[in-house]
């Protein structure tokens, strides 16, 4: 049953009755348990259906976030209210009637460390009332509680390196089951996600289990080649242990929270490019070789799984300027192209980039090797197989000085959300760019309702992508100089 229309909507889920309410025209039920807490016995286990209630559940506030330390990134200025028990997802209705609108499934990024689906960037108000799209935020497992292989204590932790991944499955086959007491439509559910929510776009298109889950996917900076090999997933629990000074499974299991999120930064320290692994894949994220993800999810796009899924994947043209300080020497320069594979990765770059300094010369390799080549990689898979899928960029120029089209900034273009917290720093001074936004948001819009992109498919002959900027255009085959020049360190 549902009360639509009214200042407080209540809604009947399979599990207890949700009371939300009405705010600028859409209905919110927000820090609706998706999950049995994953606590105590819980703890670096496989997620496990909430218990029913009866009373009604006041879905008026968001649930807290997965424990973590602050990002210092777009959510810093944020408060973040973390709890173990975190496993919640939030909805935002044009109303909840029983209709069947398309849904939206928003999957927030931060390295796999940090975040939330409180995010005000990630508001779905501009999707439901422009496009009568139902829109869920959905928080996982985050670090060391949601992405550390324990398997060596036993088969109850067989799922541990990639819980949270299965978070995100088990969310999705809440909303598969519930979703239509909110006004959505279970089958035709789009996932979209940004950076490291990107990530686990690409690991769902990827994976068997979340076949059918959904049928539409966006990687917004996002890449099926961002998890862990067993072997270092096996490290990084080894380097965990031994900063925790825990032995066995208990030892773990009894740790202090705040302990844990301590010993991940120490363990970031140790877990070093000049150390073990390349400076693309970080500690704590999925490891592959469980249930969860048996193999590589961009080997498994080329395997032909999630064929059927409908892609949108796309890049921002500068990614890495969030994350690279001004003032790169040459002899930096020549260290990063070392440690990527080759010096001639900068020889290359200054052909594409005539008179590109150090650092926007570092800015663009490192923005290619972690986001641009791996989307084309994943594009290229799924071509090779005739899967529908179509390619973006983001091209707009922050007006802050040197971030230029930086990493996340296109996020409140896409949900039409230019005015929320903390915008304004990414953006800059002056007016709103509203007309990005708003090709942007329709283009999203249209393809959540079901529609494919005005511009061609990709493929390997045209490698067509579409720009977004002031004025937004289409491009065939600009992006092959940088696939030639990769080609050479592969």
């Amino acid at each position: 049953m549902s009360t639509a229309g009214v200042a407080a909507p209540v809604v009947q889920t399979q599990y207890g009755p949700v009371l939300g309410r009405e705010k600028n025209g859409v209905m919110m039920f927000n820090g609706i348990p998706y999950a049995a807490p994953p606590t105590g016995d819980l703890r670096f286990k496989a997620p496990q259906a909430p218990e029913t209630w009866d009373d009604i559940r006041d879905g008026t506030r968001f649930g807290p976030a997965a424990p973590q330390l602050p990002s210092g990134g777009m959510t810093n200025s944020l408060p973040v209210k973390w709890d173990e028990d975190c496993l919640f997802l939030n909805i935002c209705t044009p109303s909840a009637d029983g209709a069947r609108r398309p849904v939206l499934v928003w999957i927030h990024g931060g390295a796999y460390r940090s975040g939330q689906g409180a995010v005000p960037w990630y508001n779905g108000s501009s999707f439901a009332l422009n496009g009568d799209i139902v829109v869920v935020s959905v928080n996982y497992r985050l670090g060391a509680l949601g992405f550390t292989d324990l398997s060596r204590f036993g088969e109850e932790f067989a799922t541990s390196g990639a819980n949270g991944t299965l978070d995100q499955i088990h969310a999705l086959r809440w909303i598969k089951k519930n979703i239509e007491y909110f006004g959505g439509d279970p089958d035709r559910v789009t996932i979209a996600g940004e950076s490291a929510g990107g990530f686990s776009v690409c690991t769902l298109v990827a994976n068997e289990h979340a076949q059918g889950l959904f049928q539409r996917a966006v990687s917004q900076s996002g890449s099926a080649e961002q998890v862990l090999s067993a072997e270092l997933g096996n490290r990084v629990a080894d380097l965990l242990l031994d900063e925790l000074g825990a032995e066995n499974a208990d030892d773990m299991m009894n740790a202090p929270v705040m302990d844990i999120l301590e010993a991940m930064n120490r363990v970031d320290k140790r877990y070093s490019p000049s150390g073990i692994g390349n400076g693309a894949v970080q500690a704590f994220y999925p490891v592959v070789g469980s249930e969860v993800i048996p193999v590589a999810p961009l080997e498994a796009i080329k395997r032909g799984v999630g064929n059927a899924v409908v892609l949108m994947a796309g890049v921002n043209k500068d990614e890495n300027s969030l994350f690279i300080p001004r003032g790169v020497t040459e002899e930096k320069l020549a260290k990063q192209a070392e440690r990527m594979g080759s010096l001639s990765l900068i020889e290359d770059y200054r052909e594409i980039l005539p008179g590109a300094s150090p650092t926007d010369l570092a800015v663009q390799i490192a923005s290619d090797q972690l986001f641009r080549m791996p989307t084309i990689r994943m594009m290229e898979a799924r071509a090779e197989n005739r899967s529908a899928g179509w390619m973006y960029e983001f091209d707009w120029e922050s007006r802050q000085p040197h971030l230029k089209a930086t990493h996340a900034l296109e996020i409140p273009f896409v949900f039409n959300t230019l005015e929320a917290t903390g915008v304004d720093a990414f953006i800059g001074p002056g007016e709103f760019p509203q007309s990005v936004a708003d090709d942007m948001h329709s283009v999203w819009t249209a393809f959540i309702q079901g529609s494919d992109p005005s511009w061609s498919e990709y493929n390997m002959q045209t490698r067509t992508v579409m720009h977004f900027d002031n004025t937004s255009s289409v491009v065939e085959n600009g992006d092959v100089a940088r696939i030639a020049a990769w080609n050479k360190v592969r």
